[in-house]
């Protein structure tokens, strides 16, 4: 069985379409990998399929030849985690890009899908991708916020340090601020601040006290 070339257009469109979709997401939040490897990914994939399905049906007459067009596929599947795992970046305790990476291979499914014709099933796992990746977003930042809340709490003299001091610091020490709570009522002239990390686990917090205790003019850092 061989495809036209019209059907052939149309798979390899589709997947670039529907992947494009995806990668629209990550490029707005400039991902390491964007549109253009989205789309890539997914038109590539899709065109493996339909090698690996149809372009060899002038050998199969041929005695003791045989064909497995999944053969392709789940080398496809497993090749790609190696282009995901480059856009996966560690840092410390923060790791980023896992969603990207996961984008990555869900599109390469994605033109896998197309690439068997399977159009169905292809445009309804895009668009759950895309309610995923999307939609779910702020709900997942808020439930972040709330069950996985992490930070210090500073006391220090606005006249020997400013509040802008502190934040550089943590800065420069790679450590992003989530949410801050200034609290002017303390006595002594002194004032409470709130941090919120963006960053987990104990190296983050453990370098937010390092950092806070060696400002001069912070009088005493606790966390939680």
């Amino acid at each position: 069985m061989t495809l036209a070339w019209t059907e052939i257009a149309l798979r390899l469109v589709t997947a670039t379409l529907l992947a494009s979709l995806v990668g629209l997401d990550r490029e707005r939040r400039e991902s390491s990998a964007g549109l253009r490897t989205h789309a890539l990914v997914g038109m590539s994939a899709c065109l493996l399929m339909i090698a690996s399905a149809f372009g060899f049906a002038d050998i199969l007459g041929t005695p003791h030849v045989t064909l497995d067009p999944s053969r392709i596929a789940a080398q496809i599947v497993s090749g790609v985690g190696f282009l995901g795992a480059g856009a996966i970046i560690a840092r410390g305790s923060l790791v980023r890009g896992l969603t990207t990476a996961a984008s990555v291979w869900t599109v390469a499914a994605v033109g896998l899908t197309v690439g068997g014709g399977l159009y169905t099933a292809a445009f309804i796992a895009t668009g759950i991708s895309l309610i995923l990746l999307a939609v779910l977003r702020p709900l997942e930042r808020r439930l972040d916020r709330h069950w996985r809340k992490q930070g210090v709490t500073a006391v220090y003299d606005p006249k020997t340090v400013p509040m802008d001091e502190l934040l550089t610091a943590l800065r420069n020490a790679n450590l992003h601020v989530l949410e801050l709570k200034i609290d002017k009522t303390v006595d002594g002239g002194s004032n409470q601040i709130e941090i919120t990390l963006e960053e987990r686990g104990e190296t983050a917090l453990h370098g937010a006290l390092h950092v806070l205790t060696g400002i001069s003019g912070v009088q005493s850092v606790t966390t939680g």
